[in-house]
């Protein structure tokens, strides 16, 4: 039997598994549903993240936390590190990493990195680094084990950075990071009761109109526009993925009139909830 390749000391939790197409099954299913992962990706593979296709055709990092994973085919070797908050949360250690906002939590809903053979290399060396030190089970394991984990954070994010920031579709320059940053952060923590950009503008320190004018200038979607995108994402993993009544799914997300929140889906989806849930759309496809 194979070893069991996880460290876990009170609270604190992180494990790795090397999954193929012989074992999807077990990464499919809801066992790591809640837990930050980092998954990598060779190239072949194919996979749905929440409604979003993806064909991998080169060595690819993916970072998740609430979305829904399928991997549908791959047939070299892949592996997935997952760990909760508790061992280490992107959130309280931001200043370290500076990923919460660009790797996790986007209102891009890009949640991937490619990789040139160089960096594929040095990436599965860390990931090799806490194999061992999971199977050596040393008493210094959990730091080891972190510090490989922010050495896999920093350099994909930087990654990130380079290959979908300033381009010819998102120009954001480094002085207006930030502000993208913790609008993103901000709106993943507040989407369910904050549904007006002043509320994001006031946790920001800014006017409404200047948040919007700073998006525009970035040639980004409006500051509404992306709040209504997150809704509606959690509208959709709602519907589809539990079974919760279209009323209830609308308190869930703020709203205190189902009809109005109907009415908004309808004309943003040009699907009604009920209508949604019963035929689910195959959403876009990437070729990556």
């Amino acid at each position: 039997m194979q070893q069991q390749l996880i460290f876990e000391d009170h609270y604190k939790k992180l494990g790795l598994e090397l999954f193929s197409q012989n074992n999807l099954e077990k990464i499919n299913g809801t066992q790591f549903r809640y837990d930050i992962k980092i998954l990598f990706i060779p190239e072949g593979y194919e996979l749905t993240v929440d409604f979003n296709h993806y064909q991998v055709s080169k060595p690819t990092l993916f970072f998740l936390t609430s979305q829904h994973l399928k991997i549908e085919k791959g047939l070299e070797e892949s592996m997935l590190l997952y760990y909760n908050r508790d061992f280490y949360c992107i959130q309280i250690h931001d200043k370290e990493v500076a990923c919460d906002g660009l790797l996790f939590h986007n209102v891009f809903e890009i949640p991937f990195v490619e990789l040139t053979d160089s960096e594929t290399s040095d990436i599965k060396n860390l990931f090799q680094h806490i194999k061992d030190e999971l199977q050596w089970k040393d008493s210094s394991a959990e730091e080891m084990i972190r510090t490989y984990v922010k050495q896999i954070i920093i350099r994909a994010t930087r990654n990130w950075k380079k290959q979908h920031l300033n381009n010819d579709t998102v120009k954001i320059p480094g002085t207006e990071l930030d502000v993208f940053r913790d609008f993103s952060r901000y709106l993943e923590i507040h989407f369910r009761e904050k549904h007006n950009v002043a509320d994001y503008a006031e946790l920001l320190h800014m006017a409404p109109k200047t948040l919007t004018h700073k998006f525009k200038s970035l040639n980004i979607e409006s500051p509404n526009q992306l709040i209504i995108n997150r809704i509606l994402l959690e509208a959709k993993r709602l519907l589809f993925y539990t079974d919760k009544p279209v009323k209830e799914i609308a308190y869930d997300l703020g709203y205190e009139d189902p009809a109005y929140f109907n009415r908004l889906f309808t004309n943003k989806t040009g699907s009604t909830p009920a209508n949604f849930k019963k035929n689910y759309p195959s959403g876009k496809k990437y070729n990556i």
